[in-house]
């Protein structure tokens, strides 16, 4: 009997070739165990708002009147909304050609693209073009579309640090490119070393590949680092010499827990270095409004800007985009209210600072909680998480512990949080989803749980991390 096109054998190979961790096994077996009853606190995924943090207060109000703008001709509509955000919900209505359930034109709204250019001159100090600004349904779609772009076919590769965050994995697998992997040093906090680009772009080449784009995530998703500027500097200067694009994810730039190493925009370095290396790399700059304080990631809203690409390539670019039509409306304004905050002196300004701090101190608190937590555990050992929302603890694994993964048919670090999970209800994604060196084991973790449960729930996973490593023995391997 012939296959019919949606039966699995028939299906895309690269569809079942695509892997995403964040929500693979131990998310659906987490799935499971909430459904019999037992709670889940599941750190696997980024999502500040499901794991208790609360929206800011003036972004709602204003995304609320945009939503329903009959509240706008209420007589008592001051009563329960301050007058910045009224003013705000009628500027953002008066940039739509419909209000928010009209499309937009698929690069984004231009008066919020505006917004955005001007949020990144005053960030970086050079100028930016709303002509070289599209918004995306999250920074996801944004990579993807340009990834989309830039691969040809299985002989194109895209350099990515390992560990890395899936997405861009599955998507160079779903778009049939190859993933050229360059590995950051965990003994020197996560750093990146260009001695092991230059061999990974060479061994890539050996085998045929045409390496054409790097990936940068600054701050690191999983591994939570900062790039120094002089970092910066340097994968400028390789790009540049090995003619690659680089893709500047920087979507935790609001997300820093240290003082010495504060986030650097990529776009920023390139224009300090100056001519001719800053008319000369092309990059393509990533945020959205999942992460920092905002944490809304259900809104789906993100953009990308592009430096020094060719006005053809971005017309290919836009067109593209105008397959699906329209960004996100909705989540356009939340972009426009995240790159313009209220400033001094508006009425929702003192308690917009007060939320934004609470939040960000409370998750500074949390990073260091949780890093000192892991490290106090037996066979465990865990960076300080610089940035971004995430710890990524080595876990020693005995020899008998990856004796019992393997006659399991599992992947050591999968067996380990399998164990984590039935035990404690923590949900985590195991290290072999984001890559790692051959016979070292981690997990990912989000730094995101209430900081009242912190304390509780570093205390179960220690628990469990000692009844585990008493059963297969206290010595480690690391094959």
């Amino acid at each position: 009997m012939s296959l019919k096109a949606l039966d699995y054998d028939s299906l895309n190979e690269n569809v079942k070739n695509c892997q995403y961790a964040v929500r693979g096994e131990l998310y659906l077996r987490a799935s499971e165990l909430q459904k019999e009853g037992k709670k889940i606190i599941f750190t696997n995924v980024g999502n500040p708002h499901a794991l208790g943090q609360k929206p800011l207060t003036f972004p709602r109000q204003v995304v609320a009147l945009c939503q329903a703008p009959f509240l706008l001709d209420d007589p008592n509509v001051g009563m329960i909304f301050p007058a910045d955000a009224i003013a705000r919900a009628k500027h953002y209505l008066s940039l739509t050609s419909g209000g928010l359930g009209a499309y937009s034109d698929s690069r984004g709204l231009p008066g919020v693209r505006k917004e955005v250019a001007q949020f990144i001159q005053r960030r970086d100090g050079y100028p930016s073009d709303p002509e070289l600004i599209f918004l995306t349904d999250g920074a996801s779609k944004g990579v993807m579309q340009i990834l989309n772009c830039v691969i040809r076919g299985q002989k194109d590769g895209i350099l990515v640090p390992v560990p890395q965050y899936p997405l861009y994995s599955a998507t160079i697998s779903l778009l049939g490119g190859t993933l050229v992997p360059y590995y950051l040093e965990e003994s020197e906090n996560w750093g990146l070393d260009v001695n092991n680009l230059r061999q990974s772009v060479a061994q890539a080449r050996s085998q045929g590949i045409t390496v054409r784009a790097m990936v940068i995530i600054n701050p690191g998703n999983p591994t939570g680092q900062c790039l120094s500027e002089a970092n910066l500097r340097e994968i400028l200067r390789f790009c540049c010499n090995e003619r690659l694009v680089l893709l500047g994810d920087e979507v935790y730039q609001q997300n820093i827990y240290q003082d010495e190493r504060p986030f650097i925009s990529s776009k920023k370095v390139l224009m300090d270095m100056g001519a001719p290396i800053s008319k000369e790399v092309q990059l393509i700059s990533f945020h959205t409004v999942s992460k920092g304080y905002w944490g809304e990631c259900g809104q789906r809203g993100g953009y990308f800007e592009m430096t020094n690409i060719p006005p053809r390539t971005v017309e290919e670019i836009y067109k593209v985009a105008s397959i699906a039509l329209s960004p996100n409306v909705s989540a356009q304004i939340f972009m426009g209210l995240m790159v313009s905050p209220p400033k001094p002196g508006d009425i929702s300004y003192a308690q917009f600072v007060r939320e934004s701090k609470g939040i960000l101190e409370s998750l500074r608190r949390r990073a260091r909680m949780m890093t000192d937590g892991f490290n106090s555990c037996k066979n465990v050992v865990c960076n300080f998480t610089e940035g971004a929302m995430y710890s990524f603890p080595q876990i020693k694994l005995p020899p008998k512990a990856i004796q019992a993964a393997k006659q399991a048919g599992k992947v050591p670090d999968v067996f380990y949080c399998l164990k984590l999970l039935e035990a404690t209800g923590i949900s985590t994604v195991p290290g072999s989803g984001f890559g790692q060196k051959e016979g070292v084991f981690h997990l990912r973790t989000t730094i995101l749980p209430a900081e009242e449960e912190m304390p509780e729930i570093m205390d179960s996973f220690k628990k469990f991390n000692d009844d585990f490593m008493s059963q297969y023995g206290v010595g480690y391997s690391r094959m």
